[in-house]
Formats: structure tokens, C-alpha cells, sequence
């Protein structure tokens, strides 16, 4: 779609004041998606040079805004890490074709913080951190959980920049369950639900996406019964927080999470490791 209103882009290398109408521009799949009549200038970022994806000497990864989705799919067939299976999962979660596959990025995934977001999936399951830059050039850290707050809302103040996101080596150790269900063959995910079980403390992590207005992550110190896992999710989730929209009822929603939370507990108990965690 055109974008009428626009009179400039400019390179986000070029130092220049920031101003009313402004907007960074990444792969821009969403951005040329609908009109935005709002916006007068375009920030392009794709000049920037960032590494789309850098194992930090600690074993994290750092995965830069500009990161697109095929280029994440590609790093994650090298990655030697028990979590490696879960990053193609979430990229094959996108509802997008071959052209959006090479221009859509992570870092416009988890600003347009729709639930359906399957890059919030991966990053909120394996205990993303946000780095933000402000036009004074101020740098703050957010989780991913605390960075998306409901259906298309963030934290971003105005003119703030989405630079990476940084996943632990603890949680790329983790052995992960996913389960994801939409109303339609080739549909947007309806309930995307990941389990990650910890190695060094057995302790077992629910991280419910898409069913929800905002990523929910749980975490169980010890094997929980599936009464504490229904019992969380009912706690950490208002009634008014289940997503309600042509691609699920709310009702819908809570019940295929609950069902796919049990599914993950019983995959990743200690009875269940060694039998498949995957699942669709």
C-alpha cells in the first residue's frame, strides 16, 4: 500500500532531531500493510549494518531489531543448542509468505505486539531481554513479558528505538515443548503455548502467546500438578485478558491453553522427557 502521506525517508545513520509523524522503518511489512495517515517521515534502519544474530562469550545470543524471520530460520539449522528446534517452530508459526519471510523482522514483530506475534513466542518462552534506545541515546533494559502490555501496546517511548533482544545461555539449554492452534488450516495461531524445562534446577516455565493480549510466562520451581498449572494460568490471566477477535472466541481460547498447558506439563514431567515434546 502506499503510504501518501509520507514526504521522506530518511537513513537512521543521519543525525537529525526527531519529529512528529516520524516512524522507523524496518522490513516494513506491517507498516505498508494499511494506511497510516499519521506519519510524514519514514527512519529507515536497514542500512544500520547491525549482525542480524551474535553469540555473546557467555553463550547468550543477541538478535538485532533489523533480524528478519528467514534470517533467524537460518542461524537457528547451526544453532548446538537444545532450545535450537523451538526457533523454526516459531518462525514456521508466521502466516506469511516466502517475501515476508525475507523482509519481516523481529524487532517489528514485537512492536506491532499483536498476540499472534510468534516472534514474542520465542523470545517471551526463552526469557528475552529488550534493549531500548532513547533519541538522547539513553539505553534501558525491559523482558519481553513487560515489553508488550496488551493487544498492539508496548512500552516504546516516542522516538525510542527497539535495538536487540538477548536470550540467556541457560534458556537456550532448556529442553522445550510447543504447542499452537489456529481456527483454520492456514490461519493466524489462535493459542500458541511453549514449555521449557530447565536443566540445572529442573524447574519447568509455561509461557502462554496468542490466546492472550500479552505474553504470560510461568514458572514452577518443582513438577507442578495439573491442578497448580490451571490453577497459574487462571490466576496470571484476567477474564478481560483472553484475546477476542474473528480468529478465536475468549472461551475458545482459555480451553485449547489449558489443554495444550497439560499436555506440555505431561511432556516435560519426569515420566514424559524422553517421549516427544513437539506437537501442533
Amino acid at each position: 500500500m502506499d503510504l501518501n502521506t509520507v514526504m521522506e525517508v530518511r537513513d537512521a545513520r543521519d543525525a537529525a532531531p526527531w519529529l512528529p509523524g516520524d516512524a522507523w522503518l524496518g522490513g516494513g511489512t506491517h507498516l505498508f500493510s494499511e494506511p497510516q495517515p499519521h506519519l510524514r517521515r519514514l527512519v529507515d534502519l536497514s542500512r544500520t549494518g547491525w549482525t542480524p544474530v551474535t553469540t555473546r562469550p557467555d553463550g547468550s545470543l543477541e538478535i538485532a531489531a533489523t533480524c528478519t524471520v528467514a534470517q533467524l530460520s537460518r542461524f537457528a539449522k547451526e544453532l548446538r543448542a537444545e532450545a535450537a528446534p523451538l526457533f523454526e517452530e516459531c518462525c514456521r508459526a508466521f502466516l506469511a509468505s516466502f517475501k515476508i519471510w525475507n523482509m519481516a523482522t523481529v524487532g517489528g514483530n514485537l512492536c506491532n505486539a499483536l498476540p499472534a506475534g510468534p516472534m514474542i513466542s520465542l523470545t517471551a518462552a526463552l526469557d528475552g531481554t529488550c534493549l531500548l534506545r532513547s533519541q538522547a541515546g539513553l539505553l534501558r533494559r525491559v523482558p519481553v513479558t513487560g515489553f508488550v502490555t496488551g493487544a498492539g501496546r508496548h512500552v516504546l517511548a516516542e522516538g525510542e528505538l527497539l535495538r536487540s533482544v538477548t536470550l540467556p545461555a541457560r534458556a537456550l539449554a532448556c529442553r522445550t515443548a510447543f504447542r499452537q492452534a489456529s481456527l483454520y488450516g492456514l490461519g493466524r495461531s489462535g493459542v500458541l503455548v511453549i514449555g521449557t524445562l530447565d536443566p540445572a534446577d529442573r524447574s519447568l516455565t509455561i509461557t502462554v502467546t496468542a490466546s492472550t493480549v500479552r505474553p504470560v510466562r510461568l514458572r514452577f520451581p518443582g513438577p507442578p500438578t495439573a491442578d497448580g498449572v490451571r490453577t497459574a494460568i487462571d490466576g496470571a490471566v484476567a477474564e478481560d485478558e483472553w484475546f477476542d477477535d474473528i480468529h478465536g472466541l475468549p472461551e475458545w481460547r482459555r480451553h485449547m491453553t489449558l489443554r495444550y498447558a497439560e499436555e506440555i506439563r505431561r511432556a516435560l514431567s519426569p515420566a514424559g522427557e524422553h517421549h516427544g515434546a513437539r506437537g501442533a
